[in-house]
């Protein structure tokens, strides 16, 4: 593990790639004794350092809870991050690439909070008694830490779960409209088809990430509160997105289309 000196160092080196738009090589390989939870008070350490500039908490993510995307980064469970409000992006808002370092789309299924959920012991019927409605949504995932060969859990972990924009949609179901496990997404370019899933591939069922998460940020005292959006993760793989495109996320049983852009 590393001490208070490196990690404060990594944080400080994480807000420095704002200024020189250059990535951080994989955390991994500078720091080889780093840490799963090293990369958790690195970015407990960057958030809090956001919410003293200004920011606030909008909701949580979890991530990497679908197989493609554990594939994509050779990790076999899932992380999570807070979200802060600075990363919420109006639906159909055309978005700057010069906002990102390495972006790219998922789509996913977000659950917004009713009743305030904390852990431990935390079920998934506690997660439906406690939603006030789903809505369908894109994460916009990104890299302060760069992709390369070797990337895993821990260098998403300390680059807040690799979240860069959150776009929802408007248009909101209760869970007792849809059996939310078979819903149907898929990624279109340009009207072209690019990535399609079903929801079931989010550990069985989003539901059932919502209650893993709320269980696992119960060990760190964290408290879902009403009106908290929390994001289940992709149940595609990740797709690049470049200058140019335009994105439309189709979602079926009624959660309808989120549609976004890029320039």
């Amino acid at each position: 593990m590393l001490n208070e000196s490196l990690r404060a160092r990594i944080v400080d080196d994480l807000f420095e790639v704002y200024r020189t738009r250059k990535a951080l090589p994989l955390l991994t390989r500078t720091y080889p004794g780093i840490a799963v939870e090293d990369a958790y008070a690195i970015q407990e350490r960057f958030v809090a350092r956001k919410l003293a500039a200004g920011a606030t908490i909008k909701g949580y993510k979890v991530g990497l809870t679908s197989q493609p995307m554990q594939q994509m980064v050779g990790s076999s469970e899932p992380d999570f991050s807070a979200m802060t409000d600075d990363l919420f992006i109006p639906e159909a808002t055309p978005i700057p690439m010069s906002r990102f370092f390495d972006p790219m789309i998922e789509i996913e299924i977000a659950f917004v909070m009713k009743h305030a959920l904390k852990g431990p012991g935390v079920l998934p019927v506690d997660v439906i008694r406690a939603t006030d409605f789903v809505l369908p949504a894109i994460e916009i995932v990104d890299f302060r830490v760069a992709r390369a060969p070797g990337m895993n859990l821990i260098d998403t972990v300390a680059d807040m779960a690799a979240c860069g924009a959150v776009v929802l949609g408007a248009n909101p179901r209760p869970l007792t409209a849809i059996d939310v496990r078979t819903v149907r997404g898929s990624i279109v370019r340009g009207g072209v088809a690019e990535q399609e899933g079903v929801a079931s591939a989010v550990l069985g069922n989003p539901v059932t990430a919502v209650a893993w998460l709320a269980n696992k940020l119960g060990e760190f005292g964290v408290t879902f509160e009403p009106g908290h959006v929390i994001l289940t993760g992709s149940f595609v793989r990740a797709f690049p997105v470049k200058a140019g495109d335009d994105i439309l996320c189709r979602f079926d049983q009624g959660l309808g289309d989120v549609a976004t852009s890029f320039f």
